[in-house]
């Protein structure tokens, strides 16, 4: 890739979204936020764009206007949980459509153009590999790693490498949003929750050059949770 590279970087307003536009602006990308709320970062390589991404055709216009773009990472979540039975299908499907159909809709929307040699890193959860009373939510990221292997064996000719990033509990927003009150807080074996840097950290290197040969995977960071 030459010149300055562009990431796309979807819930950048708050929690792993704004840490890992921080870190990618830090080591000189072009970022684009996409996300219901403007991202309060003050970078002239820094454009942050309003949108639903629980709405596919909106998710799809957006990200159409914005040329080729390097790298794109979907870090955009929300998470509601309890017991079987408990998640209306109204809740289900709003966590289907932010994680997985909008990811789907970026597709559609940047990867036919993407330039080859490009990067994707869909942003999961341990969750995905099951988890009580997060049944709906651990579909959805699951979901997202049989999406990543797909799109990662399609790219393959053009060089553009598909990963997801599978965060045990991460200290952001979210572990203290009201919305998932009763659904504990499993402090990982190590001590302490994941850090939103250190996702952010992981996502840098996997779209860097250096990760030119990983793709196709889904890599934990649990501080020994899934030890």
């Amino acid at each position: 890739m030459s010149g300055t590279r562009h990431a796309l970087v979807t819930g950048s307003s708050s929690g792993i979204g704004l840490a890992i536009a921080e870190r990618l602006l830090g080591d000189g990308w072009r970022v684009t936020g996409l996300d219901r709320a403007p991202a309060a970062l003050a970078d002239e390589r820094f454009a942050s764009r309003t949108v639903d991404l629980a709405d596919a055709e909106a998710t799809v216009q957006a990200a159409s206007t914005l040329g080729p773009v390097d790298a794109l990472v979907h870090a955009a979540g929300i998470m509601r949980g309890g017991a079987v039975g408990e998640v209306d299908a109204k809740t289900a499907s709003l966590m289907w459509r932010i994680h997985v159909a909008a990811a789907q809709a970026l597709g559609a929307a940047l990867l036919p153009a993407m330039p080859e040699g490009g990067r994707v890193v869909l942003i999961g959860s341990r969750a995905a590999n099951g988890a009580p009373r997060r049944a709906d939510y651990a579909a959805t990221k699951a979901a997202l790693v049989g999406l990543a292997r797909s799109w990662a064996m399609e790219l393959l000719p053009r060089r553009i490498t598909v990963n997801v990033i599978a965060p045990a509990a991460t200290d952001t927003a979210m572990i203290r949003d009201p919305a998932r009150a009763g659904i504990a807080v499993r402090l990982p074996p190590g001590g302490r929750l994941i850090e939103a840097s250190e996702v952010a950290g992981l996502a840098a290197f996997l779209i860097s050059e250096e990760a030119r040969s990983i793709t196709g995977q889904q890599i934990t960071i649990c501080a020994g949770a899934s030890l």
